[in-house]
């Protein structure tokens, strides 16, 4: 092994065991499953924020985005980008403090439950599907972020991509299990000022390497159609697609919507100290999303114009697969140069790890919480001590990263399977969680056509309508989410109004907010 490869193993391994300490350390604080699934609700607004953003952006932050801007220009990127920054703002800004009151007043401390104790369903069928949604969209989310350590370690030091995928597997089920949410809201944390140092670095080096921000402009100004903001290409052919214009241009800034459905988020919210702190958090995290993801997008173009100058190989050989290495491959550059920036590269490297990690132990606590909690002990009312809720909940959180893990055996597209997932959530959640805080009227039913109609959209709209091409060929969580809404709206209005004890503890809620601003 080289000295630059020996440089980068030191520093991701002093990561890793880092991370480890931390899980270890958290895990004396779980006395309970409230603190293992949302840490007590003591996160203060810098740890709220951080945590809450470092795990939505996932390895889709270094890999996916970059990846997409190298391949297919600005466009696809540039809308994504600025639909999810705007949605960040918005949810913090409309559904976090409604959202931490809401749940602290039915006492609530996963996603499910809340939807349970929201509509007071007796039945539970509402939190059931709510934890089975949570469990099949999370395990390909997880997935995409095992495929991305994968797809590093075997990048980076040429070992088989499945043992390097199943080993980071470990180590991310390790601390999470061990620590629970605290440990991974601490984790994400220390993650998202990994992932900052990671961007701007990669970002600096890749510009001095092609001779400044001019060059690197220029290289993309004389690309056809490279900077347009309203044309893309296919990433398959590189040819010109129909894509552009107004639909494509709403379609992609959807994603967005997603946002209001993401129970890693959600959970964020709930589980922060003191609502007035929310503002903080709002302000921080949204500025974070925003320049995060304008240096990803910037690393994307810089990758290309090292590509044409010569720098770095050519990444478009086999489409999304390979141009979302672009940032590995930078950083193996910059590890040439010295003991220093192969360190800086191996801390590259961790930050690549920190956007999978982040994104990957909040995800496998939502799944896990919904199994134990709202599927064993909600719907089936198994009866549990305090002690072995918190086995189970381990041994749940195990058993889906095994799954997950069984899905990313095989290497692909880290966009792809995120933006499927993201849809799913969006869809499902999204439209009820709005109409549950912000409309009164909402009752069960609409709630569990709003979930089911939302969900079961986005397969319908991927895999049966989208293929017909043309104005169908859209992101599938805007049609999902619209779905999704109309449903809860019309049945709610169809059918009974909620008890009046369900309306009284809602204007108790509205109270609460109106009385802090």
């Amino acid at each position: 092994m080289t000295q630059e490869k020996i440089c980068i193993l030191i520093a991701i391994v002093l990561y890793l065991g880092f991370m480890l300490y931390l899980g270890a350390r958290y895990s004396r604080q779980n006395k309970s499953t409230d603190d293992f699934y949302l840490g007590g609700r003591r996160l203060g607004p810098l740890v709220t924020a951080m945590s809450a953003e470092a795990s939505d952006m996932s390895s889709w932050l270094l890999m996916g985005l970059p990846g997409v801007a190298y391949l297919s220009g600005v466009c696809e990127p540039f809308w994504t980008a600025l639909g999810l920054g705007v949605g960040t703002y918005l949810n913090w800004k409309i559904v976090a403090k409604r959202l931490r009151h809401y749940s602290e007043e039915v006492n609530a401390v996963t996603v499910p439950a809340f939807f349970d104790k929201r509509f007071q369903d007796g039945s539970h069928l509402l939190m059931g599907i709510a934890a089975i949604v949570i469990v099949v969209f999370f395990v390909p989310y997880t997935a995409s972020g095992f495929n991305a350590c994968g797809t590093l370690f075997s990048s980076l030091f040429g070992v088989d991509y499945k043992v390097a995928m199943i080993v980071s597997a470990v180590v991310i089920v390790g601390y999470t299990a061990l620590g629970g949410f605290t440990a991974a809201s601490t984790t994400d944390f220390v993650q998202s000022i990994v992932m900052s140092v990671a961007l701007i670095a990669v970002l600096c080096f890749g510009i001095g390497v092609v001779g400044g921000p001019g060059a690197v402009l220029d290289n993309a100004t004389a690309l056809d159609g490279y900077l347009s903001l309203t044309q893309s290409f296919d990433a398959a052919s590189g040819s010109a697609a129909s894509y552009g214009g107004v639909l494509g241009i709403v379609s992609t800034l959807a994603w967005g919507l997603g946002y209001f459905g993401m129970p890693h988020i959600l959970l964020r919210f709930m589980a922060i100290r003191d609502p007035k702190e929310i503002k903080i958090s709002r302000r921080v995290g949204t500025v974070w999303v925003f320049i995060a993801m304008g240096v990803a997008i910037l690393i994307g173009m810089t990758g290309l114009a090292m590509t044409d100058a010569g720098a770095l190989a050519d990444l478009t050989v086999n489409g999304s697969t390979s141009a979302q290495r672009a940032i590995i491959e930078i950083a193996n550059l910059l590890s040439t140069h010295g003991i220093l920036p192969a360190l800086i590269a191996g801390v590259v490297m961790a930050g690549i790890l920190a956007c999978t990690m982040s994104t990957c132990d909040s995800q496998l606590l939502a799944a896990s919480s919904s199994v134990s909690e709202d599927i064993l002990q909600g719907l089936f009312k198994l009866k549990l001590s305090p002690k072995a809720n918190l086995v189970i909940a381990r041994v749940t959180l195990v058993l889906i990263s095994v799954f997950a893990a069984l899905w990313a055996r095989e290497e692909g597209s880290v966009f792809h399977i995120v933006s499927f997932a993201w849809a799913g959530f969006g869809a499902a959640f999204g439209p009820v969680v709005l109409c549950a805080l912000f409309w009164k009227r909402t009752n069960r039913w609409g709630a569990l056509a709003g979930m089911v109609g939302g969900g079961a959209m986005v397969f319908v709209w991927k895999y049966l309508i989208a293929p017909l091409g043309g104005v169908f060929a859209i992101y599938e969580l805007l049609p999902a989410f619209l779905i999704g809404l109309l449903l809860c709206v019309v049945v709610s209005l169809v059918t009974p109004a909620p008890k009046q004890e369900i309306l009284a503890q809602f204007e108790d809620v509205v109270r609460m907010d109106k009385e802090e601003q």
